[in-house]
């Protein structure tokens, strides 16, 4: 039984660094797992779009996909904007099963990946006790994806950090700079700032813009194509794809 194609479903961006770091987080997941067909869409500014690839996918024979949203919470493009095109899909495509799998985040795979952005920054472990993190994500006017960055920020501060804060790069406050000159009128000796975001763009920039105006001690990378990541997609196809208590042999 040949297994359901993946699908990861990217925002887009006219920066052409974003398109680049989502290719190549899919070919990274094709090499974690070869043999399994990863196709890679977008629901704005770059081609290909969900529909075009869903078509394709359609004529070339394909009889399941699972559809996985490139997306830290769940906001306004898991809930409506990818569930609106993947409905119109299966109206036009009827013989296409089309599942959609859950967003990415919280997991502990991208607290992981967050920690090896930071270390690649600079931040060792022994900093880790006098130094104070933002997580600085992309912003929402969703409450309940800026309740998963405020709940994602109190259990990394468990993990060691003398504080951490959540920051937002639009629609949401904190901005990353005045998380920065919190810490600091806090007395916070090292401020590191980590952008929890995937890939580079607009709204990265702005986190990059924010730490360096407040003088951050540390600012680590976007997520980008890291192999924990990629592992991440796997288990949320995995998920999608198996329902509960089934086993993956099939």
């Amino acid at each position: 039984m040949s297994h359901p194609v993946l699908l990861v479903i990217a925002h887009g961006s006219r920066d052409p660094r974003h398109a680049a770091t989502v290719h190549a987080l899919t070919q990274r997941v094709r090499a974690e797992r070869p043999g399994l067909r990863v196709e890679t869409a977008f629901l704005e500014f770059n081609a290909p779009s969900v529909p075009r690839v869903l078509e394709r996918l359609a004529v070339e024979g394909a009889d399941e996909v699972v559809a996985l949203p490139l997306l830290l919470t769940r906001a306004f493009h898991a809930k409506t904007d990818i569930p609106s095109v993947l409905r119109e899909a299966r109206a036009r495509l009827p013989r296409l099963h089309i599942r959609q799998a859950d967003v990415l985040g919280p997991s502990p795979l991208l607290n992981a990946t967050l920690d090896r952005r930071l270390r690649e920054a600079g931040v060792r472990p022994g900093d880790i006790p006098r130094t104070g993190l933002v997580l600085a994500s992309a912003g929402s006017s969703d409450p309940e994806a800026i309740a998963v960055i405020a709940e994602i920020a109190r259990e990394l501060r468990h993990t060691g950090w003398c504080a951490v804060r959540p920051a937002f790069a639009s629609a949401s406050l904190p901005r990353t700079e005045d998380a920065v000159r919190a810490l600091r009128a806090e007395g916070v000796d090292r401020v590191a700032v980590a952008p929890y975001v995937i890939a580079p763009g607009r709204l990265p920039d702005r986190i990059a813009a924010g730490a360096e105006a407040a003088g951050a001690d540390g600012l680590a990378d976007v997520l980008g194509p890291a192999p924990e990541l990629a592992r991440l997609l796997l288990d949320r196809y995995d998920e999608a794809r198996v329902p509960a208590g089934a086993s993956l042999s099939a």
